[in-house]
């Protein structure tokens, strides 16, 4: 029914008497379902594994588990993601064998989108299972305690103190008086706005060199596996970096991994027509050069940002108080994920407004993601300090604690001898 619902009329119309930089803000409200589906798409990773499924895993796991479990969580969804990925080659592919006539991208997509429905579908059902079953047995839920005992940590959990919500403007505030929660929201934004502006670019060479639907989703299929293959791998080398360098060299490998792919990529966009001599000994094209080296940027960029970079941004929160564990990532969450994922997208629409064209945009871009990975660094750098304080002050909290409780034990039984 798109010929029906897109007003194709009337942008070709609005077309001819508005300028050419509004090519871009017409196409999106020509194909407005098209547009519509693409962003519930990207909120997919964001809403429902990051906010819904972490959320409800928060909910029902404790800490001890949460250690143990949390790990396998992370290697089972990279897993899922090396045979998600052959799945969309293997559908793309079908259309290879189709007679002549039939639109082959129309039958792979109805596959695909069957696929995330049935997905859906097993999804809400483990979820109605845990609600329904699970969460109210108390022998489970309470390790085997009593119903006196179960109705006393249910009452517990109830009194427990309601998540902070912080205003846009209470969380710049917070920011501005805290050099450590504001060192981490720099962290978070520049690693949202410098993928942001790697993979747009990227996947507009991408497109170049892969115009036909199909075989973009194949390409797009084979880069869904190797990402979960070097996440996983990246995530079993990620303990030993943070057992053998800790913190600080943990979080700065994904700037410095992503600044470098990032540098290579636009290197290759910018200067392929001077490289192309030395790319045809190489059997290749510099548009296909610059489409591999955007895929492994984007590999290695996203491999480090799980393994690594998540888990230091989670630790970071470690060594504050209860204060301002909640305070900081609220704030956070108000001002740097959104600020980080809509940033780029902000800049590259300036850029293409003002320039008239991707194309044209790139040199600023690459300019804008190194000014960005060098301010991440720093940040990092900062924050790694900050850490290691905070860590050593709470270290000492905890043991003139421990301290303090054998005091208090030695005298209660001082007390009871006399």
């Amino acid at each position: 029914n798109t010929a029906a619902l897109h007003p194709t009329a009337m942008v070709d119309s609005l077309a001819a008497t508005l300028p050419g930089n509004f090519a871009a803000p017409l196409a999106i409200f020509k194909n407005w379902t098209f547009a519509l589906f693409y962003t519930l798409a990207e909120l997919w990773g964001s809403v429902v594994v990051s906010l819904l499924f972490w959320g409800f895993a928060n909910e029902v796991t404790t800490v001890a588990e949460a250690e143990k479990y949390y790990p396998l969580f992370g290697l089972g969804a990279n897993v899922a993601l090396i045979f998600s990925g052959q799945y969309v080659r293997f559908v793309s592919d079908i259309r290879r064998k189709l007679p002549p006539g039939v639109d082959g991208w129309a039958l792979s997509l109805k596959y695909l989108m069957a696929a995330i429905g049935v997905g859906g579908v097993v999804i809400g059902f483990l979820y109605n299972y845990m609600v329904n079953t699970v969460m109210k047995d108390p022998k489970i839920m309470y390790d085997g305690e009593d119903a006196a005992t179960a109705a006393a940590a249910k009452a517990a959990k109830k009194k427990k103190k309601a998540k902070t919500k912080m205003s846009i403007g209470e969380s710049a505030k917070y920011l501005a008086s805290s050099s450590y929660i504001r060192s981490l929201a720099m962290l978070v934004i520049a690693y949202g706005m410098s993928i942001n502006i790697v993979e747009v670019t990227w996947k507009s060479r991408l497109r170049a060199a892969f115009p036909d639907p199909n075989d973009y989703s194949t390409f797009m299929g084979n880069f869904s596996s190797a990402t979960g293959t070097f996440t996983f791998i990246m995530m079993i080398v990620g303990r030993f970096i943070f057992q053998k360098f800790g913190w600080g060299t943990a979080a700065m490998i994904t700037p410095v991994v992503l600044g470098l792919t990032g540098l290579g990529f636009f290197g290759l966009t910018l200067f392929g027509p001077q490289l192309a001599p030395f790319i045809a000994a190489l059997g290749t094209t510099p548009l296909m050069m610059a489409v591999l080296v955007g895929a492994a940027q984007n590999v290695t960029s996203k491999g480090s940002k799980y393994a690594l970079f998540d888990p230091c941004k989670e630790m970071a929160y470690i060594p504050l108080d209860d204060e301002q564990k909640v305070k900081g990532k609220a704030a956070v969450d108000v001002i740097g994920n959104p600020l980080g994922k809509s940033g780029g997208s902000f800049i590259q629409q300036v850029l293409i407004f003002g320039l008239g064209s991707l194309a044209a945009s790139t040199p600023y871009l690459a300019g804008i993601l190194m000014v960005l990975t060098f301010l991440w660094i720093a940040a990092a750098k900062n924050l790694a300090v900050q850490f290691k304080e905070k860590q050593a002050e709470r270290e000492a909290e905890n043991i003139a604690e421990m301290e303090q409780d054998a005091k208090d034990a030695a005298a209660a039984a001082a007390a009871q001898k006399s």
